[in-house]
């Protein structure tokens, strides 16, 4: 099982185990870890998952949507790094993956 490292905003580091077709959103609420508020349960409308994704592990999801980018247009602290949690769906390649949560979720 793919195993994620999460980055919250206290600094904290916590690595997840989440399941291949599962998002990452998913695998932060489902282990209760802070800062992904994620309060339209991953139906991407609230940009409250948003997250940052180093870009060496972009590839390893698809890329954006419109609607994903227009939400990202309005989170606080958005850079060329963002993206929406729910819309980041792990696969088997993804172990290792590395994001970080900012504090300007919610």
């Amino acid at each position: 099982m793919p195993k994620v490292t999460y980055v919250v905003p206290d600094g904290s580091v916590h690595d997840v185990e989440v399941p291949a077709g599962q998002s990452v959103m998913d695998g932060s609420v489902r282990n209760n870890l802070p800062g992904i508020v994620a309060e339209c349960g991953g139906s991407c409308s609230c940009a409250t998952c948003h997250v940052y994704l180093d870009e060496e592990f972009a590839g390893l999801f698809d890329e954006a949507t419109d609607e994903e980018r227009d939400l990202l247009e309005f989170a606080e602290g958005s850079d060329a790094r963002s993206r929406l949690s729910c819309q980041l769906i792990v696969r088997d390649g993804c172990d290792g993956v590395r994001i970080s949560v900012p504090d300007t979720n919610g």
